[in-house]
């Protein structure tokens, strides 16, 4: 099935990639997590720090946007994580509520979560991470990372244990109440992708499947001539079972063209969307494809 192309080189409040996105359907948001870039320094800082350092750190600004992709504010998270995945919650009384990593661990790899958290945006707020606003679904575990699915009112945490990445699925309702006592579904991280060494670029709950996408920028070993090596796979969550892969030139004309988040839009027919970064080191935009979901 061919993808259809939405948001085409669109810039975010920063100049680094984008790292995941996740759709407020009823009031048609667009919430986009990126790794600050460099040279910024904030209210209560000391210095400006470098981008390597923010990444190290796990200081994300998250971009909010309307469906045309013009962008309606920002809020930096300090502290939380890399933003390979994130979720957006509306509860009963129709709030808003964004789901993200948190409680980075400081790392010359990256900051990466140890556990997630749940919060409203506002507008240029700070918000720092700390163990009292974070949830540890999975306890002793590292790269933690949520997406929800509003359809069915589940939280899916992609999380690393023993050196092992594993899904663990829950309640939406007992994941509010920091109960993660009784996961629906338990499984591993099925291969995404034919090459292992391949990068993992996102994942997305939606129904009795979990997509993940992998693939990496366009280089020496992976050339534009070739349309890239992105592919999206399916996992039944109910065995734990890959049901499905395969690759997409989606966006294969994009300069640079790195995969970069992927997210369920729902719609009558709901869009499997994937994200992909363009553009030079110190200009990337994103741009968003989908393909219909059957």
């Amino acid at each position: 099935m061919p993808s259809t192309r939405w948001h085409w080189k669109k810039p975010l409040r920063h100049t680094t990639v984008l790292q995941s996105f996740a759709f407020d359907d009823s009031r048609q948001r667009l919430y986009v997590l990126q790794v600050m870039q460099g040279g910024i320094k904030l209210p209560g800082e000391s210095r400006a720090y470098t981008g390597t350092e923010r990444r190290q750190r796990g200081d994300m600004c998250l971009n909010q946007l309307d469906f045309s992709g013009t962008r309606l504010g920002h809020m930096y998270l300090l502290g939380h994580g890399h933003g390979v995945g994130m979720g957006v919650e509306r509860d009963a009384a129709g709030a808003t509520w964004i789901w993200t990593e948190a409680d980075a661990r400081v790392a010359e790899s990256g900051g990466f979560g140890r556990g997630i958290t749940r919060f409203r945006f506002v507008d240029r707020q700070v918000r720092r991470s700390s163990a009292e606003t974070t949830r540890y679904p999975v306890p002793g575990s590292t790269a933690n990372q949520p997406s929800v699915d509003m359809s069915r009112k589940r939280i899916a945490v992609r999380h690393r244990t023993g050196g092992k990445v594993r899904y663990r699925v829950f309640s939406l309702s007992h994941a509010v109440a920091g109960n993660f006592s009784k996961p629906l579904h338990d499984f591993a991280q099925a291969p995404a992708h034919p090459d292992t060494d391949v990068d993992f670029q996102g994942f997305a709950l939606y129904g009795n499947y979990l997509y993940q996408l992998a693939g990496e920028a366009y280089g020496t070993a992976n050339p534009p001539s070739g349309h890239g090596n992105t592919y999206v796979s399916c996992i039944d969550i109910r065995t734990g079972v890959l049901v499905q892969r395969s690759r997409t030139e989606a966006g294969y004309s994009l300069d640079y063209r790195e995969p970069e988040g992927l997210a369920v839009r729902r719609t009558s027919k709901p869009r499997l969307c994937m994200g992909f970064a363009s553009g030079e080191v110190g200009a990337r935009r994103y741009s968003i494809y989908y393909k219909q979901h059957t």
